[in-house]
């Protein structure tokens, strides 16, 4: 057992920012809550391991936590909200399983749902949502990661089927076995299509796909992410995205998905927080505990600051999504914001642990190093903010 007790969820909400929440968005964020009963006994076990926790991927689905505010038949669809609170609770569990839910449903499901046929719909998105398939999103290559619009994976028609060859790298899901929507480009001189960039789904045992998992990973250690080759890699027609047509397409999906990522650097920053909050109340030093020194309460009060502003920033942005108002560059502010502040409050609240704080049975540290991945995918730092500097200045700097 360990010596302290700093994981179970304190509820913290200092400006009651979650106070109007519906039933259904509540019950919700209870169903994702549970998960932590089942997933924070064994998690940090995966993580040191490197292993992946594929039984908890399915415990998701059957929870319904998956399909990220999309429609799928047969399951209750999510509101902005409570799609937002998801992404948050569970990378307050944990941030591999909280990168499950940004691939699978994020992204792999919000391709299919955006671009699909009537007939790929039907096939995977029940399943994916599920937990019973695995699904994948190929779109950063090994030299194409910032600025993967010149991604140079190929596809050409032969017939009635495509080949695909390239490579990509960082592909979550990519070596689990499941379904991965490759992106490409056309490579069709004469075809109105040519030069332009579709969606392509390729099931992981088709001929010339070769995964590799990525090890030595000091960050998301408890979910497999490959590198991936496609060497001439045939697919039928049917298998191609009809409504994928070029790269501002591949775009949509990933203005979708950033506002997730701002709900989960949120879950990150309140584990830690929240860590903090219990060890220091527990901890006894020079008789007392940490808590009543004056420095520590002084640390607390500046995460809790950070981290108020962090749910308001998020619950706006949900309300302004439910409303069908949200821009994308308000989407990159709230990534921007959210884990720029996670890292921040992650290594506050590894260093008031002291020692303590190094130990995976203690939380901290796990968050400290996911958070790292967080803050790079969907979008880094530094193109986040020339997206919102292009915005608020009329100006381009991009290079």
């Amino acid at each position: 057992m360990p010596d302290y007790d700093v994981s179970e969820p304190l509820d913290t909400d200092y400006f009651d920012a979650f106070a109007q929440l519906s039933p259904e968005d509540r019950k919700v964020w209870d169903r994702a809550r549970s998960l932590a009963a089942e997933a924070l006994p064994q998690i940090n076990d995966y993580w040191d391991r490197a292993d992946y926790p594929l039984h908890l991927v399915r415990r998701m689905g059957e929870l319904n936590l998956l399909a990220d505010g999309l429609e799928v038949p047969g399951l209750e669809t999510m509101s902005p909200m409570a799609a937002g609170l998801v992404n948050m609770e569970i990378s307050r569990i944990d941030g591999s399983l909280g990168t499950v839910v940004a691939v699978q449903g994020g992204l792999a499901m919000r391709s299919i749902a955006y671009f699909g046929s009537d007939a790929q719909k039907e096939r995977w998105l029940g399943p994916l949502a599920r937990g019973e398939e695995y699904g994948a999103f190929a779109l950063t290559e090994p030299d194409h990661g910032s600025d993967s619009v010149g991604l140079t994976t190929s596809a050409r028609r032969d017939g009635d089927e495509w080949v695909l060859d390239g490579e990509k790298k960082w592909i979550g899901n990519g070596s689990v076995g499941g379904v991965t929507v490759v992106w490409a480009r056309v490579a069709d001189a004469g075809a109105d299509d040519d030069g332009g960039v579709r969606g392509f789904l390729v099931e992981q045992d088709t001929p010339g796909y070769e995964a590799e998992t990525i090890t030595g990973k000091g960050s998301l250690r408890a979910i497999f992410q490959a590198r991936i080759s496609l060497n001439g890699v045939r697919i039928p027609a049917s298998n191609v995205l009809p409504g994928s047509h070029t790269f501002k397409d591949t775009s949509k999906v990933l203005v979708a998905t950033r506002l997730g990522v701002a709900w989960s650097a949120l879950g990150h920053a309140t584990a830690v927080y929240e860590a903090a909050l219990s060890y220091a109340n527990q901890r006894i030093q020079f008789g007392k505990p940490l808590a009543r020194f004056q420095l520590v309460q002084e640390r607390l009060t500046q995460m809790l600051a950070e981290l108020t502003g962090m749910q308001l920033m998020c619950v706006q942005a949900a309300t302004l999504d439910a409303a069908g108002t949200l821009r994308p560059t308000q989407a990159s502010m709230a990534k921007y914001n959210n884990t720029r502040k996670a890292r921040q409050l992650a290594a506050m609240a590894r260093d008031m642990l002291g020692g303590n704080g190094i130990l995976l049975e203690n939380h901290v540290v796990r968050h400290l190093m996911d958070i790292e991945s967080i803050h790079t995918y969907e979008g880094t730092e530094s193109v986040q903010t020339l997206l919102i500097g292009r915005d608020i200045t009329g100006q381009s700097a991009f290079a």
